[in-house]
């Protein structure tokens, strides 16, 4: 077996909580000395940072959520002052706030260094010629891997998203190793190959790297057959650090998390209790210096796995997660909230508050119908005012979301009321 640091990926479980209880400690110090959010928070609660002595005392910290970064936005979480900040990353929020995060040059090397054990996971090395189709930006997935790439040593070929034909030019004639980018692009792209009369054998591909939105292993066993490749699950959340917070390996029996960055629990996402088995997780950073966060809520629901992994790495697996403890959804790589469209059409002349979203799956790749009732009044207009209105408000939604989307405007009263219960916003009709 082959690892980037054999030392702290195999290292023996004691030695790790001893690590870990080290950097909890002096991370409580930093955020209790530099956040001021935090350091009201564990006053209010009589907690001072002599109480966190061991990573065992994790569960006397307060939690983090999102809505704490927007409260806070865009810098008030940040632990390092701005002149030791070097990048700063965001992702999108239900209310148009988004949540940012800040790096530090060793928060950097950090984030590179994990993404390296991950490439070298998925069998990759020196000699590797690794194709980043993640979109670059704010958005952490595409400067994420290109750095761990760069660490590794390998190539890195930065073709970002979209052009299709074009990336699928560039996996051949660049002898491309291994491709990343979400599993629903991955699928699409074996799909145009086929169109362009080329198959896997016209690929050097050997392994996939694919996160940023929910995927089966249905999708997974399609992806290998039809790009030839072994596919690995990678896990991330800019709050945290980026993609690389945890992976699976070779055995794919689980994601590694990175037990040496971070503390990973389950709770029950109802009394916040923790909690063994299936529940929610929750991260505590304990290796950064930027934006550490203290036992955040990221509303994903897995499990923790922590018998010994074939591969030989001690390091804890959590399990895919199957679902969220909210209503966010992923569309293509973007976190969609159903109340971001209702901001948009709620500041809108005779558009009614009632819609419903609708998501199917055309082909590989995941759509979104946005069905809104209009106003008696323009009801009756003619088509092309209509069609003006729709495109308007298409218009809208796209630029609050960041994802293409239809809208379709019916008649007034058509969509079902609900007197018992919450509205039902969204029908998935996608077939995983």
């Amino acid at each position: 077996m082959i690892y980037w640091n054999k030392t702290v990926e195999t290292m023996p479980r004691e030695e790790l909580f001893a690590l870990q209880s080290e950097r909890l400690h002096r991370t409580v110090e930093r955020v209790y000395s530099n956040v001021p959010f935090y350091r009201e928070k564990m006053q209010r609660i009589g907690l001072l940072p002599g109480d966190i002595k061991t990573a065992a005392d994790i569960h006397k910290l307060p939690f983090t959520y999102k809505e704490d970064l927007r409260e806070t936005y865009p810098f008030g979480m940040f632990a390092a002052p701005m002149e030791e900040i070097v990048r700063i990353h965001a992702s999108t929020g239900t209310t148009g706030k988004q949540t940012v995060v800040g790096y530090t040059g060793r928060d950097l090397e950090t984030w590179a260094e994990c993404m390296a054990r991950c490439l070298v996971m998925a069998g990759q090395d020196k000699f590797s010629r690794v194709q980043v189709a993640y979109g670059y930006g704010l958005f952490t997935g595409g400067l994420g891997v290109h750095y761990g790439t760069e660490r590794l040593g390998a190539t890195v070929i930065p073709t970002s998203s979209g052009n299709t034909e074009r990336q699928i030019t560039i996996l051949r004639d660049f002898g491309t190793t291994a491709l990343c980018c979400t599993p629903s692009y991955a699928i699409y792209l074996g799909e145009t190959l086929s169109e362009m009369g080329l198959n896997k054998n016209d690929l050097k591909l050997t392994a996939g790297i694919f996160g940023a939105e929910p995927w089966t292993d249905a999708m997974r066993k399609n992806i290998e057959a039809t790009l030839g490749i072994k596919a690995f699950d990678i896990y991330g959340l800019s709050e945290i650090m980026g993609p690389a917070v945890s992976q699976d390996c070779v055995f794919q029996n689980g994601l590694h998390v990175w037990e040496d960055c971070c503390i990973v629990e389950i709770i029950d996402p109802d009394t916040e209790t923790p909690r063994d088995g299936t529940g929610e997780i929750v991260f505590t950073n304990i290796n950064k210096e930027g934006i550490p966060l203290l036992r955040y809520r990221t509303r994903d629901i897995s499990s923790l796995n922590s018998a010994p992994c074939e591969c030989g790495r001690t390091h804890v697996r959590m399990a895919k997660p199957t679902g969220r403890s909210d209503d966010m959804l992923i569309i293509r790589g973007v976190n969609v909230y159903p109340s971001q469209i209702e901001g948009v059409l709620m500041g809108m002349e005779n558009i009614s508050p009632h819609y419903q979203i609708i998501l199917e799956r055309a082909g590989a790749l995941d759509t979104m119908t946005v069905e809104i009732e209009i106003s008696e009044k323009i009801f009756s207009d003619e088509v092309r005012k209509l069609e003006n209105v729709e495109t308007n408000i298409r218009s809208r939604i796209e630029s609050v979301l960041g994802v293409t989307c239809k809208v379709k405007l019916v008649e007034p009263k058509s969509i079902a009321r609900f007197e018992v219960g919450k509205a039902k916003r969204v029908i998935d009709k996608r077939t995983l």
